[in-house]
C-alpha cells in the first residue's frame, strides 16, 4: 500500500471517530433539547437562542466530517463548538484530573484536537468531495 493511501485512510478514520462520535452528542441534543445550555448561556449574559448553535458544531460539522464535504470548515466548526463547551460548563475543570490519572477535560480535548487536526489536514481522496477544493 503507498503512502499516500495509507495517509488517505487515516484521514478517513480521523474523520469518521471525531464525526460520529461527535454525532451521537448531537443526537441526543435533537432528541432531548438545548434547555440546559439555555441556561448556560443566559447565565453568562448572552442571549438563550446562542445555544441552538450547538446544533452546528454537533450535527452539521460531524455531518461535514463524515461525509468529506466542507471537511476543513467542519474541523472549524468542531474547535469552536469545543471551546465554547469548555468556556460554558468545564472552565472549573481545564486543571483538574480524574482518580485515575486522566485529564478531566480528556473528551472535549480529544473532539478540539481531532477536529484542529481534520482542519489542518482536510479530507483525503476517501470522501464525497474529494482531494479537490480549498474546504475540503
Amino acid at each position: 500500500m503507498s503512502y499516500t493511501t495509507l495517509e488517505d485512510f487515516g484521514k478517513l478514520t480521523l474523520r469518521l471517530s471525531v464525526g460520529v462520535l461527535l454525532l451521537l452528542h448531537g443526537i441526543a441534543k435533537l432528541l432531548n433539547g438545548v434547555s440546559g445550555i439555555e441556561g448556560m448561556v443566559a447565565a453568562q449574559g448572552l442571549p438563550a437562542f446562542f445555544a441552538w448553535a450547538v446544533y452546528i458544531g454537533e450535527v452539521i460539522a460531524p455531518l461535514f466530517l463524515i461525509l468529506g464535504v466542507y471537511t476543513r470548515l467542519g474541523g472549524l466548526l468542531v474547535v469552536a463548538n469545543m471551546l465554547v463547551a469548555i468556556a460554558l460548563a468545564h472552565m472549573g475543570h481545564l486543571t483538574q484530573l480524574t482518580g485515575s490519572g486522566g485529564w478531566r477535560l480528556e473528551l472535549q480535548g480529544l473532539y478540539l484536537f481531532g477536529g484542529l487536526a481534520i482542519a489542518m489536514l482536510g479530507a483525503g481522496r476517501y470522501s464525497v468531495g474529494g482531494k479537490g477544493g480549498r474546504w475540503n
